[in-house]
């Protein structure tokens, strides 16, 4: 099954280096009547290339694909389809990685072991709501999410780089200020925008301070 432009299913991609439980994800959503599967792949490559080609509405990603880390890859494919909302496939219950990769941007983090109606409700949860998040994980992990201080996925070097242009930096002047290239700068403000679904520069300065990731500040005039 694959979606059409103009039909009501919810276009989902699937990620995992073993063909038979792509199939089996396949046959399961499927089964729903309400979600197509527009494209599979077995590393992160492949992730990336698919999303590209399909921006599906759900992304369903392994977390040990061959390739690329899984953070990367979550990055890459946010930057080239913002929309497509990832939920994270694990057999592994780490709250580590799990607090990364919500401050990279997933949407879900399931368990291998989670039931069918459990991976189907979560689909269509993250895609009818896309600021909900998902997580069907052990009581440890969520506890110590709870915990963790936001940080809006944002590295260290991405907040300088904020924190330089809320003071009306250009990119010119804050690849000076940082010792780095213009277009190092510009990519490190791409990133922010899309961590922080932002649309301008005021707008991610403003995203970041609602979020305690910048203290509030008086903007100068730059340079």
């Amino acid at each position: 099954m694959t979606t059409t432009p103009g039909s009501a299913l919810i276009s989902v991609g699937i990620v995992d280096d073993h063909a038979l439980f792509r199939e089996g994800l396949r046959e399961i959503l499927e089964a729903g009547g309400d979600i197509g599967i527009v494209g599979e792949a077995g590393d992160s490559a492949g992730a990336v290339a698919m999303v590209g080609a399909t921006k599906p509405d759900v992304l369903l990603l392994d977390v040990e694909i061959p390739g690329d880390e899984v953070t990367e890859t979550v990055g890459k494919v946010r930057r080239i389809s913002p929309e497509t909302q990832i939920i994270i496939l694990s057999m592994y219950d780490g709250p580590q990685l799990l607090t990364r990769l919500l401050a990279a941007g997933i949407r879900g983090y399931l368990l291998k072991s989670v039931h069918r109606h459990e991976l189907i409700a979560a689909v269509k949860s993250v895609h009818e709501d896309p600021s909900r998040v998902v997580l069907a994980v052990s009581r440890h992990s969520l506890a110590h999410v709870e915990s963790a201080p936001p940080s809006g996925g944002l590295s260290e070097k991405e907040l300088e780089v904020l924190q330089l242009a809320a003071q009306a930096l250009s990119n010119a002047q804050i690849a000076r200020r940082l010792g780095l290239a213009e277009a190092t700068v510009k990519r490190h403000m791409r990133n922010i925008f899309v961590k922080l679904n932002a649309v301008s520069r005021i707008d991610a300065v403003n995203k970041a301070v609602a979020a305690s990731l910048l203290a509030p500040q008086s903007r100068s005039e730059g340079e």
